[in-house]
Parts: structure tokens; sequence; C-alpha cells
């Protein structure tokens, strides 16, 4: 195993340092438990917005603290739910009068931590539960659809309504919404590595890919023959759409996501596969982002997510966003 560390028991607490470092005109780290808040805190009268889960999906979560999406972020250790009390202490440090809405991937560790916080919270709050991924048919891993890069479209438009003042009520009906207009799926044309194993998380041959892995390096669908680029993104654009996805005519998000290993030129040419096919289907494709979002530390692979986006989504889409991983202002 090559990695950048310096023991596997301090990885975190040591990136955690230099992004804090790197980043302190837009969010300060608590140490104790851990977690990421804005810099400054959140102003009175505001949802404040949660969200957390397991190292190594970077800049997932903590990348996108700040102006326009979220008020904390609590960081588990490599694949690993943060703990209830980092949840809680997050909470109690960014809620005010206006409540806390934490947004839950559907993973059974983050349900169940984020619950027991919730339980413990003196405060109003709520929860938005993300499970985009199409891929899972039936799996032994999680409890149904996990959520995955789609997560950072319901925490964008959320994360706008919010700032621009919109209760408790309206922010959690509107994060549903968005979850339930959105669906991804994967690709991985290589394991992860996680530095407490020191090894691959599963093999693939030099010609297999893993059609419709988790973020986590979870079994996907079916392992397959690797394939071109655009019979690639045409079966992941198909089972989005086969799963309740857009439909003729939708205006539609359009995120090409890289899972933390996969050079961005084969990034924009994936994009330029999903953009084809959407077209033919006669989807108008409203906004595009490509990059590293949500990723699996140093999986090469990517994935897709359409969301279905009416004039609501686009405008909070587009409203200014100010964070160490995403930033816009128009």
């Amino acid at each position: 195993m090559k990695k950048l560390i310096n023991t596997v028991d301090n990885a975190l607490t040591d990136s955690l340092r230099g992004f804090g470092a790197a980043h302190s005109d837009i969010v300060s780290v608590n140490w104790e438990p851990k977690f990421v808040q804005r810099a400054g805190g959140t102003r009175k009268g505001k949802v404040a917005l949660i969200s957390g889960g397991g190292s190594g999906h970077e800049p997932l979560h903590a990348g996108f603290v700040g102006k326009g999406m979220l008020d904390a972020a609590c960081p588990g250790e490599v694949f690993t739910s943060s703990t209830p009390d980092q949840m809680l202490a997050a909470a109690e440090a960014v809620g005010a009068d206006a409540g806390v809405l934490f947004i839950v991937k559907n993973y059974s560790g983050d349900v169940m931590n984020f619950e027991m916080a919730a339980e413990m919270y003196d405060g109003a709050q709520d929860t938005v539960l993300t499970n985009d991924d199409v891929a899972v048919e039936d799996s032994l891993y999680t409890q149904g659809r996990r959520g995955v890069a789609g997560t950072v479209i319901v925490e964008k438009i959320v994360g706008a309504v919010a700032e621009a003042g919109a209760d408790l009520a309206t922010c959690k009906a509107l994060g549903d919404r968005v979850n339930a207009a959105t669906g991804t799926m994967g690709v991985a044309l290589t394991s992860c590595t996680v530095p407490a194993a020191g090894k691959p998380t599963f093999e693939l041959g030099e010609d297999e890919m893993e059609m419709g892995v988790g973020i986590h390096g979870e079994p996907g669908r079916r392992r397959v023959k690797l394939a071109e680029a655009d019979a690639l993104a045409a079966e992941m654009i198909e089972a989005i759409c086969k799963e309740g996805g857009p439909d003729t005519g939708d205006p539609v998000i359009l995120l090409v996501n890289g899972m933390g290993g996969t050079p961005l030129m084969e990034l924009y040419l994936m994009y330029d596969a999903a953009r084809k096919l959407c077209e033919d289907r006669g989807l108008t494709i409203a906004r595009s982002l490509v990059g590293d979002y949500c990723t699996s530390l140093d999986m090469a692979g990517c994935s897709i997510t359409l969301t279905r986006a009416d004039d609501e989504m686009l405008g909070l889409w587009d409203a200014p966003v100010h964070t160490a991983a995403l930033r816009w202002d128009v």
C-alpha cells in the first residue's frame, strides 16, 4: 500500500488539520468530538443543515460546509459512520431557533447514529434520507438504495433554500422532493484501498469492471468485461431512467462524478457520452457538474447522476455558494 500518510491511526486527524488550515476563512474544526462548522457560526433564524458519515468520500461532506450549503459536517473514520456524540455536538454548536435538518445517506450505521443524535438533541429537528443509487436491486450491505453522489445535489439545493430563510418544514419537504427526483449509477475500474486494511477491498481483472459498485467498494449489480465509454454511459443512463428517472422533455441536472482515481479527461469524455444519450432521449440538460465530489478514496471509475429539476430547483442550484469544494456567485 502506498499512501501519503504518517500513520493509519492519525490519518483523519492530520487531514482535518490541513483542511481546516487551508480553508480557515470558510470553516473551523472542532476536535473533541470531531466536526467541521462554518467559520463565524450560523446566523439567527436560519435552519442549520448537518450531514456526515465516513471519511474517504472527500469533498463530501466537510468540503460542502459554507455559505449556501451545510452548516456542519461530522467526519467518521474511513468508511465508518460518524458517532452520535459528534452529531449531537455539531447540532448543539450550529442549531438555533429555526431548527436543525440532518441530511443522511442511507447506510445502516449512518441512519442509526443520526437517529440516536436526533433523539438526544433538545431542539426542533428533522431528517432527509438520501437513497439515489439505482444500482441496488437486492443488497445485504444496505437497507435499500444507497445514498451516493446525488447527496451533493440535495445538499446544494436545500442549502440554498435554507440560506434564503425557509423554515424547517419547507427545507425537509424540498430535500425529500429533490432526492425522489434523483438517480445515480456508478462503475468501478479498480478497487479502493482502505488505509487500515492495507490492501484493495476487492480484486478486478485487467479486463473487468464492477457495474453498480457502491462508494465503499460494495459489490455492484454484476462484474462485466471492460467496455467503451459510450456503452458504459448507455447502461448507466438506462438504469437511471428505468428506475423512475427523467422522461422525454424533462430538464435535468447532469452530474458526472469521479470516484477519486479517474482523470478529468476521462470524466469529461463520460460527460460527452452521457450528454448525447440524454439528448437522444429528449431530455434537456439544464445544468452540469463534472469532477470529484463524492469519492471512494483512490477508486478508478465514475458515477452518473440525473436530477429531474423544476424551475424552483434550478433557481436554487444557481444561488450563490461558497464552500471549499463548490463555489459560484451568479
